[in-house]
């Protein structure tokens, strides 16, 4: 698969979509649409920016799970706290300043940064970082510090509790996966 030629087809204010056209295995044209947080100015830059963060939290035995609704599906669902990094700054300074807007919660300390991943590879160049981090406890409950665009109610989960909702509602995947494993004492 060799990708030749790519064209910007829509320009969002956050997402730009573009058809890419590629020679498939027999040699043949073949298109393919995506999405991407950059602005694809060569073929080589195709899937290489970092672009966001997930946060996988934890404060003692308890993992953090946001409940939000997510317009992209019409509907609330269990998700971790995550956002896109601005320009200037550094990975912990994104942790923090998402962490406080979905949460109110102050960070505590990184515990690691994984490599770069990709978020949504059948449709979608955007790649994060996934960022595992400890909060110090609350003074006080979680609070939303969004705009009015942003549904976001946060709150920690006991293993049991995780155990429970990761079979009885609905999650995004990388919500589900960490939920799943934190509920089988692997994380």
């Amino acid at each position: 698969m060799e990708l030749i030629h790519f064209e910007k087809v829509r320009d969002g204010k956050y997402l730009k979509n573009y058809e890419l056209t590629y020679l498939n295995k027999a040699g043949r044209e073949k298109k393919y649409e995506i999405v991407s947080h950059s602005e694809i100015r060569d073929v080589t830059e195709v899937g290489q920016r970092v672009s966001g963060v997930s946060i996988v939290v934890t404060m003692g035995e308890k993992l953090l799970l946001l409940k939000e609704f997510r317009m992209g599906v019409n509907r609330t669902i269990y998700n971790l706290c995550a956002g896109m990094i601005e320009a200037g700054e550094t990975i912990e300074d994104c942790v923090r300043r998402e962490l406080y807007e979905e949460t109110g919660l102050e960070l505590k300390e990184i515990v690691d940064v994984l490599p770069p991943s990709f978020a949504a590879v059948g449709l979608s160049d955007v790649k994060n970082q996934v960022v595992l981090a400890k909060v110090c406890e609350p003074e006080r409950e979680t609070e939303s510090h969004t705009s009015d665009n942003e549904e976001i109610r946060a709150a920690f989960y006991t293993r049991d509790e995780a155990a429970r909702l990761v079979r009885s509602a609905e999650f995004s995947s990388r919500a589900q996966i960490i939920t799943y494993f934190f509920s089988r004492g692997m994380l």
